[in-house]
């Protein structure tokens, strides 16, 4: 799938992006690559004041030269040390100028996505994962004749999204699945680096009689225009809302049995189905795959805390960056904690109301009440939701029997195999969601 590839990321990634947003009009592209580069070249010497003195006057209103510093840094702490500039290509979509710079680090490739204004000022930021370009290769398991694939559009107004539609061939009706995103502005295929694991449920399970329906991420979609109210952004905003729409949309679609919608969602998605399910009676089932049960800044902490450890000996860099994000952490459990605390305060720069509406949310307690059919599923390796989650859930719900649980010992994150200790190298390597994972998700949805 390309040489391409793609440092592993973690949940906080969202975090980064609406951290970074900011927004902006379109203007010329004339040597905005070399801005751009200029622009990266300034933060990753650490020379902090020359970048922000690129912003235009939303940016510098909505990020510090503190904020950038630190969002650098977790960056770093993720994707290891800064190596270089490879690569930058230019974009100009919905009246933006856009770069992405593509940057080597020392666990991967990261694209550095900088907005320009009209007057060739930085305005809008975000850190995303390098996107692979050559053409998908599916799996042997996949019968690319037994089903058909059309555009549609999830939702309307403001907020519109484009999706997929992969409907098997027949008269049906069949089962229909919407595939709900994880953190991060995701695309419909949830592509990280060489892989598209979505893409790679929706042939998989289409070939076994499953109409699947995915779409692009609110965040990815609209990035710049929700920068704008970034500091209003919750989980439904950037996950709720739209998988709900989306639900109902294939509840009308011919050719679906809409008394057998399921929701699938991975990873942020998956720990969001109890709420999703809560908000509409009528969706039949769910599927829940990595999916966490405990509070999101502990996770972030175990995951930096994780890799870093991969490294041995820690600088003192490496160790006041740890440092710092536990004081971060920290600040989101303070009792204290308001909409109006600084978001330089919290970890990697996130909004106080997106870590307010997370706060007490136990979903394996909230999904106790809802008696429809359920699988969660759990690859072993996963270092970034890990079997205590699994666990969390199982103490919890291993009683229900609407309640079918499946870990796998050589999966990871993206559900795709490995061996040894997981590592955010493994993500650089191409691969396909499991076989036998989606032969069990199709089980599911076919016999419930």
């Amino acid at each position: 799938m390309g040489s391409k590839r793609c440092v592993a990321v973690t949940i906080v990634i969202l975090i980064l992006s609406c951290a970074l947003a900011g927004w902006g009009c379109g203007g010329q592209a004339d040597g905005l690559s070399e801005k751009a580069k200029d622009f990266v070249s300034s933060v990753a010497e650490g020379d902090y004041a020359a970048a922000v003195g690129s912003f235009d006057a939303t940016m510098k209103a909505s990020m510090a030269l503190e904020t950038l510093r630190q969002a650098w840094e977790g960056l770093t702490a993720q994707a290891g040390v800064f190596q270089g500039i490879t690569s930058t290509r230019e974009e100009k979509a919905a009246g933006f100028d856009t770069v992405y710079v593509t940057c080597k680090f020392a666990n991967g490739p990261m694209d550095i996505k900088v907005v320009f204004d009209s007057r060739g000022l930085v305005s809008g930021l975000w850190f995303v994962p390098s996107q692979a370009t050559t053409e998908y290769q599916p799996p042997p398991h996949v019968d690319e004749g037994s089903f058909i694939e059309k555009e549609v559009t999830v939702g309307g107004g403001e907020w519109k999204l484009p999706g997929t539609l992969t409907m098997p061939k027949g008269d049906g009706p069949f089962p229909g699945v919407v595939l709900v995103h994880g953190s991060g502005p995701n695309d419909r295929d949830e592509t990280l680096g060489p892989n598209k694991p979505f893409k790679d449920l929706a042939w998989g399970l289409a070939s076994q009689g499953i109409a699947v329906l995915r779409y692009e991420k609110r965040t990815k979609e609209y990035q710049a225009k929700l920068a704008a109210s970034v500091k209003d952004l919750t989980v439904r905003e950037e996950t709720v809302d739209d998988a709900l729409i989306a639900a109902d949309l294939m509840m009308h679609t011919e050719g679906v049995d809409r008394k057998k919608v399921y929701v699938l969602g991975h990873s942020l998605g998956g720990m969001l189905i109890p709420r999703i399910a809560k908000e509409d009676p009528e969706i039949h089932g769910f599927v829940i795959m990595a999916g966490p049960t405990r509070p999101l800044e502990d996770l972030i902490l175990e995951q930096m805390t994780y890799i870093a450890s991969l490294k041995g000996t820690l600088s003192a860099e490496e160790q006041a960056q740890l440092e710092q994000l536990e004081a971060a952490v920290a600040k989101v459990k303070d009792p204290s904690l308001s909409a109006d605390t600084p978001g330089d305060q919290l970890p990697l720069g996130g909004s106080a109301t997106y870590w307010l509406d997370l706060r007490g949310y136990q979903p394996a307690k909230v999904l106790q009440d809802v008696k429809r059919p359920t699988l969660i599923l759990q690859g072993e390796r996963d270092y970034q939701v890990t079997m205590v989650d699994f666990k969390g859930w199982r103490d919890v719900l291993g009683d229900n029997s609407n309640v079918t649980f499946e870990s796998y010992p050589d999966l990871n994150h993206l559900f795709m195999t490995g061996e040894g200790k997981a590592t955010p190298a493994e993500y650089e390597q191409a691969g396909h969601v499991s076989e036998q994972a989606i032969d069990d998700i199709a089980d599911f949805m076919n016999e419930n």
